[in-house]
């Protein structure tokens, strides 16, 4: 199976792309919504609790891990490479790859949580990588949990979008990165806000599209993966309002199943 887990919901959007991408590969999700967000949290707690939604995943039957938190990407990948043998994918180097691609004139926006954003995990990959592209970052701490209490359509929402944003747009970027796998669901909002010209990457769909590349080049690993079209879902709070949520995101009917962290 495909183990993907969050610090909450947003993350259903990675499995979205990937049974986009991937049709009929088995996947089980956890998303950590009693902790949520972790964009708040310091490093040493964000790592323990990305350790510890690993291993729940692989005593689930996962054979490969990805981490649809950018905040946990941020701060636990080389943790859990360190402790587990299996393939692990995280969503900031995929969406780097993505938008220095599409960036026409090398002015490139960030926005995600505290976490992310105060990391500098996204200038220290692009510039890396091209060291004259500008990268402006803005953090948005109230997004996640809007997404997570569902107020996807709110006039707040819509205000709250257009302000954080606004340092961005006077910046005059081309490209701008959703750091956060939340964020997707508000792309339509995102969009409007920042405007037409501006090509808005989702770290969401960019790592289904690497992950979809390794498993090509990786029949050894690619045959270890059941494909019955299976999923499951797991929180470790449930609320009728996070399942309503995860119904939008996913845009099909599931059932997500409540278990203690």
């Amino acid at each position: 199976m495909i183990g993907i887990f969050d610090s909450g919901i947003g993350g259903l959007t990675v499995v979205r792309a990937i049974m986009d991408q991937l049709p009929g590969y088995d996947m089980i999700y956890f998303g950590d919504t009693a902790r949520t967000p972790y964009g708040t949290k310091s490093s040493r707690t964000v790592i323990d609790y990305a350790l510890e939604n690993t291993e729940f995943l692989i005593q689930q039957g996962a054979k490969i891990i990805i981490m649809a938190c950018n905040t946990a990407s941020s701060v636990a990948f080389e943790a859990l490479q360190q402790k587990f043998d299996l393939p692990i994918f995280e969503v900031i180097t995929p969406a780097v790859e993505l938008a220095l691609k599409t960036t026409r004139k090398s002015a490139i926006g960030v926005i995600g949580t505290r976490a992310t954003v105060n990391s500098g995990i996204y200038e220290k990959k692009i510039n890396a990588r091209n060291p004259d592209v500008r990268v402006h970052s803005a953090a948005c701490p109230l997004l996640v949990p809007l997404v997570e209490e569902g107020w996807l359509k709110k006039p707040e929402t819509r205000m709250i979008v257009k302000k954080y944003l606004h340092p961005l747009k006077v910046r005059q970027i081309d490209t701008l990165i959703l750091g956060c796998t939340h964020y997707p669901v508000l792309k339509p909002i995102i969009q409007e806000k920042i405007g037409k010209r501006v090509q808005v990457i989702s770290s969401s769909t960019a790592v289904a599209d690497q992950v979809r590349g390794f498993l090509a080049s990786s029949p050894e690993i690619e045959a270890q993966l059941s494909k019955n079209s299976e999923s499951r879902f797991y929180v470790s709070d449930l609320t009728p309002q996070f399942e309503k949520t995860a119904r939008f995101v996913i845009r099909q009917p599931i059932r997500l199943q409540n278990v203690s962290k």
